[in-house]
């Protein structure tokens, strides 16, 4: 006949099974695939300077976990290392959910297949059933209550308070902050005006004067321009007098009236000129790239990859002579010189001049189109190198492990202006207008002078996907919406 202590029993029983058998899975998990684990363990915002030192802690505490739990003597203290362990992971889940700027990979075991919600739902379930479990064992043990509760708030509530001194001890925190102040003025745009393209999938592909050039990453013929008067989107679409190859990632540069359709994983390059809208194969063997533009028809820069040592690199290709012509002076390189070396680069037509950013150090380049006669600026915040790290996975692959520290996020150019898009706060600046607004910095690239900066409020919480300027406005694309502004300056 069952008594309530053989009920008890049976419950403290299957708790500490279900916890042996949740940490053995775990474990292994991350055992098999330790390198990879190890990796995304440091590319979380809150453990990135601990990575080495927890990544084997992690799996020697389930192990340890384990053998507590199935002892009977010591299994009260293998419970409450469960709910210790548990009430960590929760923490940790519930500062990334709620006070990180990205949410990393998922660091293996159960993870991998829930949610992080889903998996913060899940851990304060096992902390609850881990206590209950501790509770009961304890009481028929003889401890007092009084005892067994102070055990597990001082243990509960001190791995709590440990993984959110990771959190506020991290460079995640201390490096949105630099010692430099910006200089905002009042005004700098103004009259916002806004279209509703219906589709988040749009990117800038080109302008002509204040005609804009649309592209559309779902549906890559889609050709959307807004004309001067930014009343109406006219939506065509382009065709290819070849369709026989395996695209993935199209893009579509406009430099009015010419255009062209490629993708840097298919060697083949389509151009046409309005009004015509068929895009016919270029002849040649068009290299793969990471960025192309357009810069007067047949001619454009690209950014691509030597295969010899994987470094990034920019050049110039003809398409009408199948011409490809590298230059390994412009970018340069600090440590791997593929990830340190990785931005983005403007043109300014007008100008004859290529801007290059770079994403993860205070530094830009400027050429002219041929991409000669190199200079290069600052912006304005502190971070001279890159602040990345870097490994070499065993089956080849180069990651990132660590999340790296950006520095700039979106350029464009206009007249003699670079406009920034910065991901650094300065001095005195709002953290709470840093959460509703991106700041733009502004550059003249011809002198290499800071010039101002101004905030752009986010459109309905969201944030700026793509921007593009012009002698008079300041476009920028956010959810399913274009909106433009009047410039100032």
């Amino acid at each position: 006949m069952f008594t309530m202590r053989n009920t008890k029993s049976i419950i403290i029983n299957v708790i500490s099974y279900f916890f042996i058998m949740l940490f053995i899975y775990a474990g292994i998990s991350k055992v098999l695939d330790f390198e990879n684990f190890q990796v995304q363990i440091a590319q979380s915002p809150v453990l990135t300077r601990y990575a080495g030192t927890i990544s084997y802690a992690v799996i020697i505490g389930e192990i340890l976990i384990c053998i507590l739990l199935f002892f009977e003597r010591i299994r009260p203290i293998g419970l409450l290392a469960s709910s210790v362990i548990m009430s960590a992971f929760t923490v940790y889940i519930f500062i990334i959910l709620n006070y990180s700027e990205f949410v990393p990979c998922s660091c293996g075991g159960i993870l991998e297949r829930m949610g992080w919600t889903e998996h913060l739902v899940f851990n304060i379930v096992c902390v609850v059933i881990a206590v209950f479990a501790y509770i009961i064992i304890r009481n028929q043990r003889g401890s007092s209550r009084t005892n067994t509760i102070t055990a597990l708030l001082i243990c509960n509530i001190g791995v709590g308070l440990f993984v959110g001194g990771l959190f506020l001890s991290s460079e995640y925190l201390i490096k949105n902050e630099n010692n430099f102040t910006r200089r905002f003025i009042p005004h700098p745009i103004y009259d916002e005006e806004t279209i509703d393209l219906k589709s988040n999938s749009f990117y800038f592909a080109g302008k002509s004067g204040d005609s804009i050039f649309l592209g559309n990453r779902e549906a890559p013929l889609l050709l959307a321009s807004v004309d001067p008067e930014f009343k109406r989107t006219v939506m065509d679409t382009l065709s290819l007098d070849d369709y026989n190859y395996p695209f993935i990632s199209v893009v579509l540069n406009v430099e009015y009236p010419y255009f062209s359709i490629s993708d840097g994983t298919v060697p083949v390059l389509f151009e046409g000129k309005f009004p015509d809208k068929t895009g016919k194969k270029a002849k040649g063997n068009f290299p793969y790239y990471s960025v192309i533009k357009m810069t007067e028809p047949n001619q454009y820069i690209i950014k691509t990859t030597l295969a010899a040592n994987r470094e990034a690199i920019l050049g110039l290709y003809d398409s009408k002579n199948d011409k490809l012509d590298l230059k390994t002076s412009i970018l340069e390189k600090q440590m791997d010189g593929m990830f340190d070396t990785d931005g983005h680069f403007s043109l300014d037509l007008s100008q004859r001049k290529m801007v290059y950013t770079y994403y993860y150090r205070n530094q830009f380049i400027i050429t002219n189109l041929r991409l000669e006669n190199k200079t290069t600026g600052h912006t304005i915040d502190t971070i001279n190198d890159a602040q990345i790290h870097v490994k070499d996975m065993a089956n080849g692959i180069r990651k990132m492990n660590a999340p790296p520290l950006e520095v700039n996020q979106l350029q464009d150019v206009c007249g003699n202006l670079l406009f920034n898009i910065s991901k650094l706060r300065g001095r005195y600046e709002s953290k709470n207008r840093w959460k509703e607004a991106n700041v733009v910095d502004v550059y003249n690239f011809n002198s290499s002078t800071y010039q101002h900066s101004f905030y752009v409020y986010h459109y309905n919480g969201q944030n700026v996907r793509d921007m593009l300027v012009t002698k008079q406005y300041l476009y920028i694309l956010t959810g399913n919406k274009i909106i433009r502004y009047k410039r100032r300056l």
